[in-house]
C-alpha cells in the first residue's frame, strides 16, 4: 500500500465518525417545557385539610 491509501484511512474513520454523531443528535426531539396548571397544588392543599380534618375528629372523640 502506498502512503494515499494509509493516510486515507484515517480521515474517512473520522469523517465516518463525526457524520454518525451528527446523525445521532438529531434523533431525539428536545422535552417539552414543564407546565403547571395548579392540579398538584390543589391536590397537595386537600390532602393536608384531609389529614388535618383526620386529626381534629380522632382527638375530639
Amino acid at each position: 500500500m502506498d502512503s494515499t491509501k494509509l493516510l486515507a484511512f484515517p480521515i474517512i474513520g473520522i469523517l465516518l465518525t463525526a457524520v454518525m454523531q451528527i446523525g445521532n443528535a438529531q434523533l431525539t426531539a428536545p422535552a417539552p417545557a414543564p407546565v403547571s396548571d395548579g392540579v398538584a397544588v390543589d391536590q397537595g392543599i386537600a390532602y393536608i385539610l384531609m389529614v388535618a380534618a383526620l386529626l381534629i375528629t380522632y382527638f375530639v372523640h
